[in-house]
């Protein structure tokens, strides 16, 4: 294993989380993407990336499924930079055909990058507020979406919602005041970082 590269990606992560945990505790991780949330994944994503060419992606092999796990994370959370989060994905989707990543991990960053694209998701992991103010997502062959869970060991698609909407609750999230413009907001951000044309 690799020592040096699993300590900092632990680093890394725990960077992430203690930003995370930080904004919470403020009131702020709900509603726009905190500046300071949003310079830790860009900053995290780019190491992340130098750290891909040195070594290539980290696999199970090099630093052990906690290793593997952070690096996950981070990729996960470099939404603000969209050319590397693509990289990530076909990095990791291959390294997942080897049997070095576990497939849950390309199955959770494909979601992401779909719905950063304005596409429908296969197995329905990330989750946003609708237009009635409860959390929910568009899915490709929805009838098909619990199979599609379950050959990944997840749970179904209504009590991993229930399991989030409880967890958001907890955590004192709430639908933005204003939807309309909360989606507007969005939708400029995703244009102004490359998501979308």
């Amino acid at each position: 294993m690799n020592a040096d590269l699993f300590n900092e990606l632990m680093e890394m992560k725990r960077r992430d989380l203690n930003v995370r945990a930080r904004l919470l505790d403020e009131g702020r991780l709900y509603g726009e993407y905190a500046e300071e949330m949003q310079q830790v994944h860009f900053e995290n994503a780019h190491r992340l990336d130098d750290l891909v060419t040195q070594y290539g992606w980290p696999i199970l092999s090099l630093v052990g499924l906690e290793g593997t796990r952070a690096a996950w994370l981070i990729a996960q959370h470099s939404i603000c930079t969209p050319d590397l989060q693509r990289r990530f994905l076909a990095i990791i989707a291959d390294a997942t055909k080897a049997g070095e990543v576990p497939r849950l991990q390309v199955a959770f960053l494909t979601d992401r990058v779909r719905a950063a694209e304005g596409k429908p998701q296969l197995y329905g992991t990330v989750l946003d507020w609708d237009e009635n103010g409860e959390l929910s997502c568009e899915v490709e062959d929805p009838a098909n979406l619990d199979t599609r869970r379950k050959e990944l060991g997840l749970p179904s698609f209504a009590d991993e919602l229930a399991l989030h909407r409880r967890e958001l609750e907890a955590e004192g999230g709430k639908p933005p005041a204003d939807l309309m413009d909360w989606k507007r907001g969005r939708l400029e951000w995703a244009k102004r970082v490359g998501w979308i044309d």
